[in-house]
């Protein structure tokens, strides 16, 4: 079909409706040339028409479509030399996706033809193939931008007073009995009001959603029955998941996404993206040709010296070479179009010691924090690394720059062993407890750049870390060999499921542990979400690829007493400022009091001393919090203080009988928490100060002195 073209613009990237029609622009500096091709249909055999891009600006193909509209289906064709040993893979026989297509229409239907090269060939991936994709590769969609937003306005909610809560778009939603069952599972599921209801009465102010953007399930998934369900294998870059709209497949899953959006900010929580830039979803050397690959394949992967393979630092098969510029500017286009135009908050970068890579080791100063750092937009939202990737020296907690909040993987460990009772330093313990200022306070960051967590969607849930002292894994079809073996888990005694009484009281205790401990740590909190309601994989701690009953939260068994336990401990942490700190301690002494901001104490009432925090079997400790001592201004630089506590951590197996401080520290206590007994808030028990109180095994207690007893 003779379609008529105008040579066009080379920005922007992708497919851009401006009103009249829609300039079509790929990057692509190898090849020789670029065909546009237009479908009709999403599983049409073959394209209605194609068009050479004859106009081409700095590696820049490109060309406009007079009278071109949103919904129009289109993928590429890319010639070039097909020399695999020379780092190119070109196979015009191959229609790809568009690296910023907005929207996707459909997920892959598998297919050898899927391949460049001919699968069982002796000569495997140096072979060629001339079987024609196009009848199984999705389409991308040109897509119409608008959207009324109605005056929404972003929360914008400091670190200090944030709590994020990890979930799935699918996974929270697809069992929920109060939410309509057609859209279950969507993200017009998460925009309902009884979703938003109960992210409200949990005091969450943040949701971070596992991976949105376009994925791909795994041929060897699809073939077991499987599929990736946590989505951590992108194509898309610029499209919302497909999976997760309940309104259409062509371009209406963005609108869907913007509605979400929209109705979290009017609820005052914000929205967080676990985005994936370190590898795509095309796997190593024996990979399918989906879309970058067959665009450029040595213009956006990292190659080894021999450029027939690639690099891997992701354990994917692949990395995408944020070195180059225009893998930088791929990335950094997509990050903005998701603050501007999807209007999103922030982001969790997966593995992101990656992108850090400059050429083998990890580099603070790469290039790829120098564009960030300078950017007037993204610098603005909140940036969350994944401080880690599986590259020799990719464990960096701690040593991303200013202006990076990071998981904070030294925290998880360190609490999990405190509370299983394995040999630790109270020292660990304490410094992570007060915002992990060994990793942070060097470089002016504060203890909010801390994600304090104890599990994450890679892991035990909480009721699982409490319940199993090993994996088991199954079901994911890979003899029990995935995931990680070292848990730092106790199953209390039991493995698993168990009728044993005290079995099952100890193990509801170590969760109010685990999370008291969790929402009075400085630094953020991030709640995994089912972990409040005991949500359960029966052991499987890499549920990666279940997208099924094991990963989707099961409301009608919810633990009722430990979700109201858990509302109640964060409406208690937000309302202290004390356990919300925006700088660190100083443990000295405050200026018109004689007291520290915080001490340290032994459960015989004595400070604790320089050789008291190197005992390894030292399971119990009493901190002393000053409510005068937190040197924080509001927003009318009124200075704010609050009432001091007293928290008595005891991960002993029996019972300590902790004597409280000096006069000097306050005339009287009250307990207003006290894990074995699931209480927080209630005017419990009064002590005078020097007065000597039981703590339980396995028990935090809080007490709240009042503030006519303050020194």
């Amino acid at each position: 079909m003779n379609i008529e073209s105008y040579p066009g613009s080379p920005y922007p990237l992708g497919a851009t409706w401006d009103g009249e029609g829609v300039n079509f622009a790929l990057f692509a500096e190898n090849a020789t040339q670029v065909e546009l091709c237009l479908f009709k249909g999403s599983d049409d055999e073959a394209e209605y028409a194609r068009i050479n891009m004859s106009e081409r600006t700095h590696h820049i193909w490109h060309t406009y479509l007079p009278g071109a509209r949103p919904g129009q289906l289109y993928g590429y064709r890319v010639h070039g030399p097909y020399e695999p040993q020379q780092g190119h893979r070109f196979n015009p026989y191959k229609v790809l996706l568009d690296p910023y297509a907005k929207a996707i229409t459909r997920t892959i239907e598998w297919h050898d033809s899927l391949f460049g090269y001919e699968l069982g060939h002796p000569d495997e991936d140096l072979s060629f193939s001339k079987a024609d994709s196009a009848p199984y590769i999705p389409k991308c969609v040109v897509i119409d931008p608008s959207f009324d937003w109605e005056g929404d306005r972003k929360p914008k909610i400091p670190y200090h007073k944030t709590i994020i809560y990890e979930t799935h778009v699918k996974g929270f939603t697809k069992l929920h009995p109060d939410i309509p069952e057609e859209i279950r599972g969507t993200y017009a599921a998460l925009a309902h009001p009884v979703t938003i209801k109960y992210l409200k009465e949990l005091g969450i102010t943040a949701i971070e959603l596992m991976p949105v953007h376009h994925f791909i399930n795994d041929r060897h998934l699809a073939e077991k029955g499987l599929s990736n369900y946590w989505g951590y294998n992108t194509i898309g870059f610029f499209a919302p998941d497909v999976r997760y709209s309940s309104s259409g497949t062509h371009g209406e899953q963005v609108v869907e996404f913007k509605q979400m959006v929209k109705a979290l900010h009017k609820a005052g929580i914000e929205v967080i993206l676990d985005v994936v830039y370190n590898h795509t979803a095309e796997g190593n050397h024996m990979g399918p040709t989906l879309s970058f690959r067959g665009i450029d394949n040595a213009a956006y992967y990292r190659l080894t010296e021999e450029q027939r393979y690639y690099m891997d630092y992701t354990g994917t098969g692949n990395t995408l070479n944020a070195n180059l510029p225009n893998v930088l500017r791929l990335i950094m286009d997509s990050l903005r179009y998701w603050i501007e135009e999807m209007r999103v908050d922030g982001f969790r970068f997966d593995l992101a010691a990656t992108l850090a890579r400059e050429l083998h080791e990890v580099d603070r100063l790469s290039a790829f924090f120098d564009i960030i750092h300078q950017d007037p937009v993204i610098s603005q939202v909140k940036l969350i690394a994944e401080p880690w990737d599986i590259g020799e020296g990719g464990y960096q907690v701690g040593e991303f720059p200013p202006g990076w909040a990071e998981w904070n993987g030294k925290y998880r460990d360190s609490i999990r062993d405190y509370w299983r009772g394995a040999d630790s330093m109270l020292a660990e313990f304490a410094e992570r407890f007060t915002g992990s200022s060994d990793l942070y306070r060097d470089d002016y960051r504060s203890p909010t750049a801390s994600i304090n967590f104890i599990t994450a969607h890679d892991g035990f849930t909480l009721n699982d870390l409490v319940s199993y002292n090993e994996k088991h894994n199954m079901a994911n079809g890979e003899d029990n060999n995935d995931g990680e073996s070292h848990n730092r888990s106790w199953n209390c005694g039991v493995e698993g499921t168990t009728k044993n009484v005290e079995v099952l009281a100890l193990r509801e205790k170590q969760k109010r542990n685990f999370l008291t401990t969790l929402f009075l740590s400085q630094g953020v909190p991030m709640l995994v979400a089912g972990d409040e309601i005991s949500r359960t994989q029966h052991g499987n701690n890499n549920a990666y690829c279940q997208d099924n009953e094991v990963s989707w939260l099961n409301w009608q068994e919810a633990d009722e007493e430990l979700l109201e336990f858990t509302r109640r401990l964060i409406r208690f942490s937000r309302k202290h400022p004390v356990f919300n700190r925006r700088g660190w301690f100083k443990g000295q002494p405050i200026k018109g009091n004689n007291l520290k901001d915080i001490a340290w104490f032994l459960p015989e009432g004595r400070e604790m001393t320089e050789e008291n925090w190197n005992h390894d079997y030292a399971k119990s400790l009493g901190v002393y919090l000053n409510g005068k001592g937190l040197r924080a201004r509001g927003p009318k630089n009124e200075q704010i203080t609050d009432d001091s506590f007293y928290v008595i951590f005891n991960a002993h197996y029996e019972p300590l009988r902790y004597k409280l401080p000096p006069r000097k520290y306050g005339e009287s206590w009250h307990k207003v928490i006290d894990t074995d007994a699931s209480m927080i808030e209630e005017q419990g028990e009064q002590f005078a100060y020097g007065k000597t109180i039981e703590v339980a095994a396995r028990s935090v207690v809080v007490l709240q002195q009042p503030k006519k007893s303050a020194p």
